[in-house]
């Protein structure tokens, strides 16, 4: 496991960059005149950040799954059991998102009412718990995505391209942005993706350059 703080710092610039560029366009283009409005932009910034999670998480695997695929002979049973610790920490935010139902789903009304007040505080309890664990693992994942350095060093910056071109597919499929001008949207939606995979390219670069680690080197071992 390599130790570089410029590295690290690269995988924060990642996430950093991208919530800059949203904080930018918000001032800029995006009128907030009420509290109710800014409590929705709030909103729809969690929802993608979430959406980016689940992207991830359908991602993982794929990729994941590709790469111990093309390594080589032992390399590929190094690399999948490392996998299975991070694919605990997809299994963890997860489930972390299904105490939520249980607070606040009005299908499962009955199920609190037969629980009875202590049962709801420890819903409860679990709720917030959850909720605060997902913001970390959120967070986490974006910035560490999901650990998989723990795998191999290059696959951060690998799968954090990836990620971030599927986002920017997905808010040009879904009409992303609608009351930004023009020219400023396609700045924005190709902003993230360009800056992200320029951050990821250096960070591959320094690996390859510093510490002898490459795509092509981790395959092959």
């Amino acid at each position: 496991m390599v130790e570089d703080r410029t590295v690290r710092r690269l995988q924060l610039w990642r996430t950093v960059a991208g919530f800059v560029a949203w904080v930018w366009l918000t001032l800029t283009y995006t009128a907030i005149s009420d509290s109710g409005k800014a409590a929705d932009v709030v909103s729809e910034r969690f929802t993608q950040s979430w959406v980016s999670v689940l992207v991830l998480i359908c991602t993982f695997p794929v990729v994941v799954g590709a790469f111990c695929a093309a390594a080589r002979g032992g390399l590929r049973r190094v690399y999948v059991r490392r996998a299975l610790k991070c694919l605990g920490a997809v299994v963890t935010v997860v489930v972390s998102m299904f105490t939520f139902p249980l607070a606040m789903a009005p299908e499962l009304e009955g199920l609190r009412d037969l629980v009875g007040i202590p049962g709801k505080v420890v819903i409860a309890i679990l709720a917030l718990w959850s909720l605060g664990f997902a913001l970390y693992g959120i967070g986490l994942s974006l910035v560490h995505v999901f650990r998989t350095a723990d795998i191999h060093e290059v696959l951060p910056p690998v799968l954090a391209t990836i990620l971030v071109w599927e986002m920017a597919i997905a808010d040009v499929s879904t009409g992303a942005y609608q009351n930004v001008p023009p020219l400023a949207r396609v700045a924005f939606m190709m902003g993230a993706p360009v800056t992200v995979t320029v951050l990821s390219a250096w960070e591959l670069h320094r690996l390859r350059r510093h510490h002898g680690l490459s795509l092509r080197a981790a395959l092959r071992g």
